[in-house]
């Protein structure tokens, strides 16, 4: 019986574990699509126990933080919401978690905590109820005490070169600019861009966003989708002023329904009035900005990440009462593969298209995505894989997703090309996924050697494997 959790785990064949240990388990980490705090990383927060960084709390604002995909597996576990979510004792709730963490066979939770207790305490034995007591003890001291877990700390310790945090456009960056002027700080910390709340028409609230996005561009309004167009492009330039080089749009589906700025501006005065749109309607003011988003983004070469078939806040008792990312979502079946392909066409015909990262949450989009953006590879720039499949996302980063994912891009694209993995998370601690997914990419490409179907080829292996690790996500995201 192989041991649990040791030093080849996940690695399965004697070509995984050299490409790994050789190839891929030192290099530095580039965490290009996050959710972490730019505060906490500059005020180098130190946790006091083990609850606060796993399972979070409440902020000064009634919104919480912590980690929805550990908040799901309490709640799987009937753990009433005062534990989860809400203010009890932190021990308490960590014993409800390392209660319903030990049902969870099968599931990467069970994975991913467990590396992370190796990796940043020293703890070698898995987490159970029976040793909870003592794993919180140890994990508070040290998360107290030890200079190494830090929030820097735990960054320096994870080989983290580059961090790309998600932020709104009328977002003041302060953080971002007194990270890039701490000459203590030596790995990088940069925004993107994300203005969905600028795209959601149809939403509840929208309009007191739009006087929120008039006012950091000194309007006491915005009247029409023009002028919200120029916004969002001056504050492309704010951020791209900030170091800024990638964006990210978390969208229902891609929306493609072509019209003119005049009929855009009237859908936008319609709504503003008051009226109810129609999904054409709302359809055409989206293409509109997301189309003139894009072409901005392609002028300062920014990378286009577009995340969607997620259905969001699906329980709405819980939504009304806990709010959104609180762990209330799921996978939405995906229709939209043709309004994909005519909006990568509409900037492909005027040379506007950018660098773009596609992640679908419907596993059925795989191939879909792989033939899609195999039809708009060609560029007169040289850029490899210009259109990415997007790492295995969300309710997908298992290791059958990540497989499944890895599979659909080598039989269709070039996997070589693939700029790898990222956290999507807000803990500090979750940069063992990179190892995980770079367990699984491992043993994945050496099944595949020691089955004949590549071949053990030394110079190509260390190129592919270390590229997918790093060095594709380096070139691409223009990280020196």
């Amino acid at each position: 019986m192989k041991q649990f959790l040791d030093n080849d785990f996940m690695l399965q064949n004697d070509t995984a574990k050299h490409l790994f240990h050789d190839y891929s388990e030192n290099l530095p980490l580039i965490d290009y699509h996050c959710h972490i705090s730019q505060k906490e990383i500059f005020e180098n927060r130190r946790y006091n126990n083990i609850a606060e960084v796993w399972l979070g709390g409440k902020n000064p604002d009634g919104s919480y933080f912590g980690d929805h995909y550990k908040w799901r597996v309490m709640r799987s576990n009937g753990v009433p919401e005062e534990l989860v979510t809400g203010d009890a004792d932190p021990y308490d709730k960590f014993v409800a978690f390392t209660e319903a963490l030990q049902m969870a066979v099968g599931n990467p939770m069970y994975h991913w905590c467990n590396l992370e207790l190796k990796k940043y305490f020293g703890i070698d034995k898995p987490l159970t109820p029976a040793n909870c007591k003592e794993i919180w003890d140890k994990t508070s001291d040290m998360l107290k005490n030890d200079p190494s877990l830090t929030v820097r700390g735990i960054i320096e310790k994870s080989n983290v070169k580059y961090i790309g945090t998600t932020d709104d456009p009328v977002d003041d960056l302060l953080y971002h600019e007194k990270i890039a002027a701490d000459p203590s700080i030596n790995f990088m910390v940069c925004p993107s861009y994300r203005p969905d709340k600028a795209i959601n028409i149809q939403k509840e609230g929208f309009f007191d966003y739009i006087k929120k996005l008039a006012k950091v561009v000194g309007k006491e309004d915005l009247e029409s989708c023009s002028e919200v167009c120029a916004a969002l492009n001056d504050r492309v330039d704010y951020f791209k002023a900030h170091g800024a080089r990638a964006t990210d749009h978390g969208i229902d589906y891609v929306p493609f329904k072509l019209c003119s700025m005049e009929e855009a501006d009237a859908i936008y005065k319609k709504a503003k009035s008051g009226e109810s749109l129609t999904k054409d309607e709302i359809d055409k003011y989206q293409t509109t900005v997301l189309l003139s988003l894009a072409r901005k983004y392609k002028k300062e070469g920014f990378v286009m990440e577009i995340h969607y078939s997620c259905t969001r806040n699906v329980n709405e008792k819980m939504f009304r009462k806990e709010g959104p990312d609180t762990g209330f979502d799921m996978i939405a079946k995906s229709n939209c593969g043709d309004e994909l392909a005519m909006f990568l066409s509409e900037l492909d015909k005027t040379d506007e298209l950018p660098k773009t990262i596609i992640f679908s949450l419907d596993h059925n989009d795989f191939n879909l995505i792989g033939t899609c953006m195999g039809a708009f590879q060609a560029n007169e720039e040289h850029i490899r894989s210009r259109i990415q499949m997007g790492a295995a996302w969300w309710f997908l980063d298992t290791r059958d997703g990540m497989e499944e994912q890895m599979r659909s891009l080598g039989n269709l694209g070039l996997l070589g090309n693939f700029v790898g993995m990222l956290t999507d998370s807000r803990s500090f601690l979750s940069y063992t996924r990179h190892d995980y997914f770079r367990r699984i990419m491992c043993n994945l490409i050496g099944k595949w050697v020691e089955d004949g179907e590549y071949p053990a080829d030394e110079e190509a292996l260390k190129k592919i494997v270390a590229g997918i690790s790093y060095n594709n996500a380096a070139e691409y995201f223009n990280i020196k």
